[in-house]
């Protein structure tokens, strides 16, 4: 599919068939008016001077041509920007906060395969936009309004030099950083050719890491399938085991992703990433407190806050969600189950350099390595699937789901999502393709695909009895 995808937070789309340099610099302007009326209306003594906006990229090759067109577009709309250049999508956020900025656009398509690109934006908090943000963006990019301005009012560019420190020091900030120095791990760091080599080898580097890295030079030329999965990571498990690290950290393309190797070079995956983070925030006195996951993350999380006795909130699924219920409940950490946790301490976005530091961590704080501590966590069972479904027939079958599995908690906020003591499923559709996806949670892997069969067979009843 080559088509645009526009979202609450942002776009992403084919370079040079969907994704355009006039369809670029629409977005950005439609951006800049959003930060013009945002800074107008806020009454603080920057109201009357240009936005600020930081600009960064994850390393693929298109990124570079983006980034001319960004920042152009930036200034003609009468905005200031500060060039990360190569950069994390988390360390954008912390940089917002840093330099007091209005917002920032993020180059990136995440794990998408290299022809694709796009864009995330963030507002003055330094987190990615929510619901209402977004909205009024693409409506902004929908009706084609603009604020080009004249030659006395465009904005200039300058280039940061140093892009990672914030970041680098808020994660440390986090851990004792002389106890896991002190243990002298060997680590295997895959960036795969994306933004978070530069800052993960330094943050290693002062955790007292001796880093074996693939992948450091953000050209965007992945050596495998950019998403971290036990599919894709078959080659760089060997290798772990093969270098003898005690962990191996591997990275999406924007570097807000993470998943876990063990020393065996057992695929530990992303789920068991947020948990373990999750797992020491919780004996922490400073962040023990209630977190916030999203409807499809492991109940792994869930269970560990019942077990330190502190609320569980769940989310509908998307990072802005996620930070939206973080903040609404003053929840101490948070996260999704795609490898990325989220600590306030460091910022409102999903955080690989958050879940490697803290993984080393907790392994220095119980004396454990990785296998000892994943082999611990509540053993459960996802299992996903999709069935194809015409979008008028969604509702009557949503319907038939949850009156089917009567007994459990129905939450229709998000598709449907159906919550059992000991297991839950989660029904959503696609906004880009006429199909509902369907994950299941579970003490085994035979419950959890039983459920999504059952599901799946309810929508196959309703697609019949419409067409019938």
């Amino acid at each position: 599919m080559n088509g645009l995808i526009i979202s609450v937070s942002g776009l992403r789309g084919v370079v040079g068939d969907s994704l355009t340099p006039v369809v670029t610099a629409r977005y950005v302007t439609a951006f800049a008016k959003y930060l013009h009326s945002a800074q107008a209306e806020s009454g603080l003594p920057n109201a009357g001077l240009r936005p600020l906006v930081i600009v960064g990229r994850d390393g693929r090759g298109s990124g570079i041509l983006l980034q001319r067109v960004v920042v152009a577009s930036l200034e003609a709309s009468g905005c200031d920007c500060l060039i990360a250049d190569v950069a994390a999508t988390p360390t954008i956020g912390v940089l917002v906060r840093d330099r007091s900025a209005a917002g920032a656009i993020q180059i990136t398509a995440s794990h998408n395969p290299p022809p694709y690109n796009g864009m995330k934006l963030f507002d003055a908090t330094g987190r990615v936009v929510g619901a209402a943000t977004g909205t009024a963006i693409k409506d902004f990019y929908e009706n084609g309004d603009s604020v080009w301005r004249g030659v006395d009012e465009i904005g200039s560019a300058d280039v940061v030099d140093d892009p990672h420190a914030p970041h680098l020091n808020s994660v440390l900030a986090t851990v004792d950083v002389a106890a896991i120095a002190a243990k002298n791990y060997r680590v295997l760091l895959d960036s795969n050719h994306g933004s978070g080599a530069a800052l993960g080898m330094r943050l290693l580097v002062k955790l007292g890491c001796k880093v074996v890295v693939i992948g450091a030079e953000p050209d965007g030329k992945f050596d495998h399938v950019p998403e971290p999965t036990a599919e894709n990571l078959q080659t760089i498990a060997a290798r772990v085991a093969k270098e003898k690290c005690d962990v191996g950290f591997c990275q999406d393309p924007d570097a807000d992703r993470l998943a876990l190797i063990d020393a065996s070079g057992r695929y530990v995956g992303e789920e068991f990433t947020l948990a373990l983070c999750v797992q020491r925030a919780l004996a922490n006195p400073e962040t023990r407190g209630s977190i916030v996951i999203n409807g499809a993350t492991s109940g792994m999380s869930e269970r560990l806050a019942a077990a330190a006795g502190v609320i569980a909130y769940r989310s509908a699924v998307g990072e802005a969600n996620v930070a939206d219920k973080m903040i609404a409940s003053k929840a101490s950490y948070g996260g999704e189950g795609n490898g990325g946790p989220i600590d306030p301490r460091v910022g409102y976005v999903r955080d690989s350099f958050v879940g490697m530091a803290q993984v080393l961590a907790l392994m220095t704080e119980q004396n454990l390595p990785l296998a000892s501590l994943v082999d611990a966590l509540p053993k459960l069972a996802i299992h996903k699937s999709k069935a194809t479904v015409d979008a008028a027939v969604l509702p009557a079958a949503m319907m038939r789901i949850a009156e089917r599995f009567a007994d459990a908690k129905a939450d229709f906020s998000d598709g449907l999502r159906l919550a059992w003591a000991d297991r839950w499923l989660l029904i959503r559709g696609s906004n880009t393709e006429p199909i509902v996806r369907l994950i299941a949670e579970a003490e085994t892997e035979a419950q959890a695909k039983q459920m999504c069969e059952e599901a799946a067979d309810c929508i196959q009843v309703s697609s019949s009895l419409t067409k019938g």
